[in-house]
């Protein structure tokens, strides 16, 4: 296997990660252009334009930009088991990754139950049959995963070709897509996820980003994804500011660890890696790994949601404890003070699903099923709804609408407006834990135990 070694940075890959040579920058936000609808511009500072980039239909965790935003028209409103349903399947193991789509290919992550097997399936996107169920690592010892967790929760990401999964510390993979065979693996990064894994990988140039915060151990690192090589690896910096009398971390360093999943943003023409930890959300450098500043709150931990960006602003939860939704304004160096910070709202602060921002409206749920609107620009809030349910699912933006999905398989449908709005309820399945993936005309929803193709008939 290819060796680790430490903090150090192994090689520097500025010209290739800044490229598309080596696939798509499927973690980096992109800025739309009107009236197209799967091709995007993106223009790095001082690096090569690219210039035509067709994205994967949903290549990662929530969509082509990371961010629940689809571009697609005419999705279903209103869905049940005898309407609109093209497709279900039966998908094996017990896991709440989210699909990712390619062509005709739908892939997911699962795992046995106690975690003892952890595999990749694949379903063939028109008939909803099964093409690939591969067993891609044994584990011999699985480490602990709290019940409303799984064993194959992180969302893999795809390109033409391979498949990049991780089930955490257990394994990291490169997947043939078309054979469903390894083409790389990684087995030794030391993490101890003490509830289990739930940070997705993305994809920045020839970088393949993971987060590693554990009760142990806590780091970000980067891969070669063509070798599996680490790149670089950095250490996490915020001091917890959790040890006991005797020098060891407070129950066991459960304050420690996160489940967030990374984001490069185009932010003053540079590409920034934004990513959460447990009690502080850092900017990297994501060719080198340098830290460029952080934001500390010491009083959450276990961050978990996915951060956003726009209107000059990145958009975070801050995760359990006392959370709060929180609007920073980028810039400067080392530990970043108030003064960056723009706005803080405590009210009904989502710890799992992620936030959704439609230019300027800011969409949120918390776990409780509390919907929010507020200004983007200033955290005001418009509206407060209670849509009742558990969530977990992050939502998903398109043509107007939001979607929220909860754990109980109802499926919320609201205007994305200013004025609060059902357009319609829909119950199918035993529960949404995944979030939603689209490709043209349809949803495609993993519930606990099934795969469905929701389109209008």
């Amino acid at each position: 296997m290819p060796e680790t070694n430490g903090g150090r940075r192994f090689s520097d890959v500025r010209g290739e990660a800044a490229g598309v040579k080596g696939g798509l920058d499927l973690c980096i936000r992109l800025r739309k252009i009107p009236g197209m609808r799967s091709k995007f511009f993106l223009g790095l500072a001082g690096l090569p334009l690219l210039t035509s980039i067709s994205f994967a239909e949903w290549p990662q965790f929530r969509g082509p930009g990371g961010d629940g935003i689809s571009e697609a028209r005419n999705l279903p409103i209103t869905w049940s088991a005898g309407k609109n349903v093209k497709w279900k399947s039966a998908i094996p193991g017990r896991a709440w990754s989210s699909p990712v789509i390619l062509k005709n290919q739908i892939w997911m992550t699962s795992a046995s139950e106690n975690g003892s097997q952890l595999s990749v399936v694949c379903v063939d996107r028109e008939t909803g049959k099964i093409v690939h169920n591969e067993k891609i690592f044994d584990v011999e010892a699985p480490q602990f995963a709290h019940r409303f967790n799984t064993y194959g929760s992180p969302t893999p990401v795809i390109e033409a070709g391979r498949l990049y999964v991780s089930w955490g510390s257990p394994g990291v993979a490169c997947i043939d897509a078309g054979t469903a065979k390894v083409i790389w693996a990684r087995r030794d990064f030391v993490c101890n996820h003490y509830r289990g894994a739930g940070s997705s990988v993305c994809i920045f140039g020839n970088l393949l980003i993971h987060h590693f915060d554990g009760s142990d151990h806590q780091f970000v690192v980067a891969l070669d994804k063509q070798t599996g090589k680490t790149v670089w690896r950095t250490e996490r910096s915020v001091d917890y500011k959790d040890a006991g009398p005797d020098g060891k971390p407070e129950r066991e360093g459960d304050w420690r660890k996160a489940f967030s999943t990374p984001r490069v943003f185009k932010i003053d023409g540079k590409p920034i890696l934004i990513s959460q930890g447990s009690k502080a959300a850092y900017a990297y450098d994501p060719l080198t790994g340098k830290e460029i500043w952080r934001v500390e709150d010491t009083k959450t931990y276990s961050a978990s949601t996915t951060p956003v960006f726009g209107n000059g602003l990145i958009y975070l939860c801050s995760g359990n404890g006392h959370g709060e939704v929180v609007a920073i304004r980028p810039g400067g160096q080392g530990i970043l003070n108030e003064s960056n910070i723009v706005w803080k709202v405590s009210r009904n602060v989502p710890t799992r699903p992620s936030l959704l921002l439609v230019e300027e409206l800011l969409f949120m749920i918390d776990d409780g099923g509390i919907a929010t609107c507020m200004e983007a620009k200033t955290g005001k809030e418009i509206w407060r709804e209670r849509i009742g349910g558990n969530f977990s699912a992050s939502p998903l933006y398109a043509e107007g609408r939001v979607y929220f999905f909860n754990e109980e398989g109802k499926a919320t449908v609201i205007n994305a407006a200013r004025e609060f709005k059902i357009v319609s309820e829909n119950q199918l399945g035993d529960g949404f834990m995944a979030s939603a993936a689209v490709d043209g005309k349809a949803l495609y929803l993993r519930s606990r135990t099934e795969l469905f193709r929701i389109e209008n008939e």
